[in-house]
This record gives structure tokens, C-alpha cells and sequence, in this order.
């Protein structure tokens, strides 16, 4: 099966994002940034922007300040680089799926050191 146009698009936008900020943005603020996945509305109007960074709390909040200036220029370089009726809007969102798992895999180590030394 086909997978939906939204979805479709999504990953076009998350190519895209990708490229742009590698190749068209200079701001330090979004130097360890990696765009994880874009989820689309149904309606294509609306573009959820995932985003990891790494260096804790600060890093997430100078990548967001750092998103946040460039928005209108993603907007418009995607506008550029797609034929898209509509060029969606853009919302970043930090992605804690990388930070969950670190967190997860922390606790197994924990756990695998400490039945170690018991035995």
C-alpha cells in the first residue's frame, strides 16, 4: 500500500530541512541540531518539526531560539526547493526519544554492573 501524502511529503520536507541546514545556515545556535521527522497535518497546512541536540537543557533552548529566527527563511528555502501549492508552517519541537533511550540504557548498565558485583 501506498503510504499517504502527508507522509509522503513529510519525508520530503525532512530532505529538504536537512539539506538546508547544512548547506544555508550559519547560526551557531543549531550547530549539533539533527531534524528526526516531520509529521504533517491532513490537510498539508501544518508541519511538526522534530528536532535533537546534543548538551543537555541549554543546547535545546538555543536551538529552539535558534529555529524560531530562522523560520521564515526555512519557509521560504522550502518554498524555493519544492513545488508546493502551499508552503506549510513550520513548529519545532525538541525530540526526547534519543534522551529516553540514553536514560533507559543508563539504567540497564546500572543494573547489569550492579548484578556483576553481587556475584
Amino acid at each position: 500500500m501506498k503510504p499517504k501524502r502527508s507522509t509522503r511529503l513529510g519525508e520530503e520536507i525532512l530532505k529538504e530541512l536537512s539539506l538546508i541546514l547544512i548547506e544555508r545556515l550559519s547560526d551557531p545556535r543549531l550547530k549539533d541540531v539533527t531534524f528526526t521527522h516531520v509529521k504533517m497535518t491532513e490537510d498539508l497546512r501544518t508541519a511538526k518539526v522534530y528536532f535533537s541536540t546534543l548538551g543537555g537543557l541549554e543546547k535545546v533552548k538555543e536551538a529552539q531560539s535558534g529555529l524560531a529566527s530562522a523560520k521564515g527563511f526555512i519557509k521560504r528555502e522550502i518554498g524555493l526547493r519544492m513545488s508546493l501549492r502551499y508552503v506549510p508552517e513550520l513548529l519545532f519541537f525538541y525530540d526526547e526519544t534519543f534522551e529516553y533511550g540514553s536514560r533507559i540504557e543508563k539504567i540497564f548498565q546500572k543494573i547489569s554492573d550492579e548484578d556483576r558485583h553481587r556475584d
